[in-house]
């Protein structure tokens, strides 16, 4: 059922001429309405105006739905409140009085900027009428996981972080980052939960594909550049704010486990590599990012408290406030808190270290920490209850509220919230951006042979017309370059397109969309690549998600090419040599499962003797 919300603030003009929004409905413009007056000024008249409940419900931002067509999500009464596609906006907006929200789910541009608007007029019924900020994990990659990243429809495509780090160019990051910036301006979205500062030093990792690699100073190169596309030099009306995450570098997970589970919950520094995972983040610092998300992983063996990053005051507030004077907006990871439900199944607060305690001591333990807000979570009322039992002071309230306040202002959302659906129907996804994005995945193809055994020559680029099979491609895209044939044994060449194994078995619910374990491929999932190859002359290209361990693959293709993120377009682009792939490994793909093993989880490329070493990459011709 949709929600029709009344009619947005009348723009009235005060006596000196100044045009202002009525955002509390009374004829007069108050000092936080108006666009004149500086930031500060603004943030504590409608910081003294506000209600204990109203504070709260800022220091919240967790999922709202949209509908297909546009419109707000309002379940009929009765309806479930714990599941994000079903949850009532209204309740939260008006009822919960939240303005923070993550965008779960997509529709077309068009209807995701109606649904902008129609949510900011709801957020304009409530009694001082404060903006919503809109947020979203990326929209603008291959890979759809709910807890990492959204494929979008009608939005530009890109090659994933490690396909831009494979390409190396801080200018490229940059222009993908502003084009970014224009399609979530264009639909509403202010926030960009995101870039991934992590660092890919542990292969078994499931989020290796967020993060720009393995080297802490490449990575620290693309993030600046990520944070400057997306706010500029300096935050404001047409800027996307960044949220760097996860602090302080979520990697070194220990046995390659993600934090998201309880079995991932330790992270791990065996090799005594805790600064390294840092410098991403000084270079986001550096940048201007206006946002920080500490993981959700507890430190093992470090001076720090055995408690999630969230949880840990000498993490938030020794080290990220004190010695990196970081003064913007520190949100938590999703869910640490409250236990729910995902896909019918039980889902426990990502509390990890913290589990005895009661959901009102975990929010105490967060705000004293030094977050501003808890992400993924919707109970302002705790919040309420700790202020009023004296647990938590209001003046430690108002310091993340005049923060949180702050940057709406700076972006412009008191001011016009609303965007244009023609212009977003326009902008996203515009020929222009489509083509920067196809360009860029045919960049990052990583090339790592190009020789068949005893061959005289490399078989690429391959040659228009060839008698080519394919596995992995649509037939009809693949007809566009080649004569394509129905059995290896009537090709001249043939072109498989794989993606990185794990462990199958690990992959009920949620857990279904990290993709984790073993980096090796089994006899069976083997036979059919290596019958091919042995049949034709094979050109193999790997999806890289993480660190494959392919050396059965590297011996019998005829042509080995990795990809992080390429439609079938981009790779046939390349390996016909219509353009130059450009790519160069952003981790080391090791020689074997053991020596994974063997290595360190916080240090880089250490496997010892790798099939393929970071950094490598060919050039055709």
């Amino acid at each position: 059922m949709a929600h029709t919300p009344a009619a947005r603030p009348r723009v009235l003009t005060a006596p000196d001429g100044t045009p202002f929004r009525d955002l509390n409905g009374n004829g007069v413009m108050e000092p936080y309405e108006d666009p004149g007056l500086p930031v500060a000024e603004r943030v504590a008249d409608l910081l003294q105006r506000m209600t204990p409940e109203e504070k709260a419900g800022l220091l919240f931002q967790t999922m709202v739905a949209i509908n297909p067509d546009g419109s707000l999500v309002e379940p009929e009464p009765g309806a479930p409140d714990d599941d994000p596609m079903r949850a009532s906006t209204s309740a939260m907006v008006t009822g919960k009085l939240m303005n923070h929200f993550n965008l779960f789910g997509a529709a077309a541009p068009r209807r995701m900027a109606e649904w902008n608007n129609r949510l900011q007029d709801l957020a304009a019924t409530t009694r001082l009428g404060i903006p919503v900020t809109i947020s979203t994990d990326p929209r603008n990659g291959f890979v759809d996981n709910p807890a990492a990243s959204v494929h979008t429809e009608g939005f530009s495509l890109w090659p994933e972080p490690p396909g831009l780090a494979a390409v190396g160019d801080e200018e490229l990051v940059r222009a993908h980052a502003d084009i970014v910036r224009q399609e979530y301006l264009a639909v509403g979205i202010r926030l960009a939960l995101h870039p991934t500062a992590d660092l890919a030093t542990e292969p078994r990792w499931p989020r290796v594909l967020g993060t720009f690699g393995s080297d802490a100073e490449v990575a620290a190169r693309m993030v600046g550049a990520y944070v400057r596309g997306l706010q500029g030099e300096t935050l404001g009306t047409r800027s996307v704010s960044a949220m760097t995450k996860h602090f302080p570098g979520a990697g070194p997970q220990l046995n390659g486990e993600d934090a998201h589970f309880p079995y991932g919950r330790e992270q791990v520094y065996p090799g005594g590599n805790f600064d390294y995972h840092l410098i991403p983040f000084e270079a986001a610092f550096a940048a201007g990012t206006s946002q920080v998300m500490p993981y959700y992983a507890m430190p093992v063996g470090t001076p720090y408290d055995e408690v999630g990053f969230g949880f840990n005051k000498g993490v938030v507030t020794g080290l990220l406030r004190e010695k990196y004077g970081f003064d913007g907006i520190v949100c938590t990871d999703w869910g640490l808190v409250t236990d729910t439900q995902i896909f019918g199944a039980p889902f426990p607060a990502r509390a990890w270290g913290v589990e005895d305690l009661d959901r009102l001591t975990r929010v105490e333990r967060i705000l004293d920490a030094g977050a501003d807000q808890l992400g993924g979570e919707a109970a302002p009322d705790l919040v309420v209850e700790l202020v009023r039992t004296g647990r938590v002071t209001a003046e430690r309230v108002d310091a993340s509220v005049s923060r949180l306040l702050r940057e709406k202002f700076v972006l412009g959302l008191f001011d016009d919230p609303y965007v244009d659906p023609d212009a977003a129907a326009r902008i996203c996804g515009s020929p222009e951006f489509t083509a920067a994005g196809l360009a860029a995945q045919s960049r990052s193809i990583t090339v790592l042979k190009d020789r068949p055994a005893g061959a005289p020559a490399p078989l690429l680029p391959l040659a228009p017309g060839t008698l080519v099979y394919t596995e992995g491609i649509d037939r009809a895209v693949a007809a566009q370059y080649a004569t394509v044939v129905e059995t290896p044994q009537e090709a001249e060449v043939a072109v498989l397109r794989i993606a990185a194994p794990y462990d199958k078995e690990r992959t009920a619910g949620f857990e279904s969309f990290f993709r984790a374990g073993r980096l090796d491929f089994t006899e069976d999932e083997l036979r059919p690549v290596l019958d091919v190859a042995s049949a034709v002359p094979t050109v193999v290209d790997i999806f890289l998600d993480r660190a494959a361990v392919i050396p059965e693959i590297a011996d019998r293709a005829a042509a080995l090419v990795a990809d992080f993120g390429a439609s079938d377009t981009a790779l046939l682009d390349v390996l016909f040599g219509r353009v130059k792939a450009g790519g160069r490994l952003p981790f080391e793909l090791a020689r074997s499962m053991e020596s994974v093993v063997a290595g360190h989880e916080d240090v880089p490329d250490d496997s010892g003797d790798p099939l393929f070493p970071y950094g490598h990459g060919l050039r055709l011709g």
